[in-house]
């Protein structure tokens, strides 16, 4: 079925609680393990209906943010969805008082118990109000950021359609964008610090309410942290400290000198990787999708089937467009067992990486759709991104397919990319753990906290520069997770540990590295992603030896990288 044909009802919240009600009680009341188990599907299958409707409101909405309807849909699901949760977590409680319960482990998994309990800590209706206003003013920062219409060089602008002239060859051009767009976030900054002000304070609120406190242990339960803790993250900052920061440092001064740009770096100059410019897809929207067709069928005979279901059933919506929600994301559509794809082209090499990552999410969503339960179709958010980061290197055969004569370029620039991504993406968890502990600060403070960090894990980055707002230590505000998904992003620095375990591998043997791949993502969200690395044969991104053994192969691959006939 295709997307636009799939129908949308609203669920009232009566009919959640009454049926949630119903499956409750026929659960605990069931005779047998038999019986318990055809509710436990029943429940299942009702689960899917409720998690593809909302899906549906979500998407429909984030594809075009003035359409009133799914505004208002949007609206009743922020306000339905910690009620549901309710009864979402007697159920979990009956599940863990089941007097089955072993028999549910050994059909169902462990796993199911494990994020049961981590739930069942994450939630009382006592703070249902609160979960309500938190989804309204995480709506509110998403609504203000695509919002923006941005004048600039003669056109308006959302901020994804500015992105290309923030990596423009032409200095001036990338400069002014640069400026443009820091002053539209700062001419919103006293909105921008109002919203985030009152996150803070309603999370460390829920966080003390359940006991936690504070936000961060809610947080962690909430994020299902089943297999680390605070002190193991504390301890991967280290390693990234330690072994990740001395070699993005090496590969931003390269930059600096390629470019002839002084160091430290602005954050305009940071932009551009090469002189005759970044690289660029060599075609359309279309040509990219055509390209990715090409890689997909001739991958595996699973990926071919996968992409060509996905573009015949119109499950992607990538054009940046007016009134667009920004980013990218791939969300499961359970009741038909199809995943969809929301993305933002803006004719940058990140198009690609859409068709590459968020694909990457979606084949994994698609080979583990039959699953029972639903929650174990995808592992936790950790777990998910090594799927879409590693597909990203899995692409590197094909990479000419998608960039022409910018292939070299691309290759260079994709690596030195997750490498550096990495200590940024580590700051963003480090300066949350700081904001709520300290849930008091003012904006100001957090914005010096902000500064403070990125001279440890981005000492390449020139703060006193003239670009507003970027320029003052606030870019944290225009990184969208830390609003709405708090300790979301230590997820992508662990996964992108994995995808360049991942990186060498296929360059040592790529059939190898498939297979591994497919072991790893076959299983779904079947037990705790480590557990499941495991069984793969592959090492935990916590792993000191792995992680310094990663670096050095990384580091070593681009400093004997040939940029010669590269401008």
């Amino acid at each position: 079925m295709k997307f636009s044909e799939m129908p949308y009802e609203r669920i009232e919240a009566e009919d959640i609680i009454s049926k949630s009600k119903s499956f409750i009680e026929r659960f605990k009341t069931a005779g047998d393990f038999e019986g318990a188990c055809r509710v436990f599907e029943e429940y299942d299958v009702f689960q899917r209906h409720i998690y593809t409707t909302t899906a549906l409101a979500y998407i429909r909405h984030g594809i075009n943010t003035n359409d009133e309807y799914y505004d208002a849909e949007v609206d009743y699901w922020n306000e339905t969805a910690p009620v549901a949760a309710e009864y979402e977590t007697l159920w979990k409680e009956a599940l863990l008082e089941s007097p089955f319960k072993k028999e549910l482990s050994e059909k169902y998994g462990e796993i199911i118990f494990i994020n049961a309990e981590l739930e069942k800590k994450a939630f009382s209706p006592e703070i249902i109000s609160d979960m309500q206003k938190e989804a309204k003013l995480v709506s509110k920062y998403e609504k203000l950021i695509a919002s923006a219409q941005i004048p600039f060089e003669g056109e308006v602008y959302t901020l994804s359609q500015l992105t290309p002239f923030k990596t423009s060859e032409d200095d001036k051009i990338r400069h002014d964008a640069w400026m443009t767009e820091g002053k539209w976030y700062k001419d919103n900054k006293d909105e921008l610090d109002s919203i985030y002000d009152e996150l803070t304070h309603l999370r460390d609120k829920m966080g003390n309410t359940l006991g936690f406190g504070g936000y961060t242990g809610l947080g962690y339960c909430r994020m299902l942290r089943n297999w680390f803790n605070k002190e193991d993250v504390e301890k991967f900052r280290a390693n990234v400290r330690e072994y990740l920061v001395p070699v993005a440092d090496k590969l931003r001064k390269a930059q600096a000198k390629r470019l002839g740009f002084e160091y430290p770096l602005s954050y305009s100059d940071m932009a551009l990787e090469f002189r005759s410019g970044n690289p660029r897809p060599s075609g359309s929207a279309d040509d990219i999708l055509d390209a990715g067709q090409k890689f997909y069928d001739e991958l595996s005979p699973e990926t071919s089937k996968f992409f060509r279901m996905m573009r015949e059933n119109e499950l992607m919506d990538v054009l940046s467009k007016k009134g667009k929600e920004g980013g990218g994301y791939q969300e499961g559509l359970y009741e038909y067992k199809v995943p969809f794809i929301f993305a933002n082209f803006n004719g940058t090499q990140g198009d690609v990486e859409v068709v590459t990552h968020e694909a990457g999410h979606a084949f994994e969503d698609y080979l583990n759709e039959d699953r029972v339960p639903c929650s174990t179709i995808c592992p936790t958010l950790d777990g998910a991104e090594i799927h879409s980061m590693s597909m990203e290197f899995f692409a590197w055969p094909w990479a000419k397919e998608f960039f022409g004569d910018d292939t070299d370029k691309y290759l260079y620039s994709h690596l030195a990319s997750a490498l550096l991504f990495i200590p940024y993406g580590t700051m963003v968890d480090h300066f949350q753990h700081i904001v709520y502990e300290k849930p008091d600060m003012t904006p100001a403070e957090r914005d010096n906290e902000w500064r403070k960090l990125t001279g440890i894990y981005m000492p390449w980055v020139k703060l006193d520069g003239e670009i507003p707002f970027y320029s003052e230590g606030c870019a944290w505000q225009r990184q969208s997770h830390i609003y709405s998904n708090p300790f979301y992003y230590i997820d992508y620095c662990l996964a992108q540990t994995v995808s360049l375990e991942f990186w060498a591998m296929i360059r040592e043997d790529k059939d190898k590295a498939w297979k591994k791949y497919m072991e790893y993502t076959t299983q779904g969200g079947s037990d705790t992603v480590l557990n499941m690395l495991n069984k793969a044969g592959l090492a935990s991104p916590m792993d000191p030896e792995n992680f310094k053994n990663v670096c050095k192969k990384a580091d070593e691959f681009l400093s004997s990288f040939d940029l010669s006939g590269i401008e």
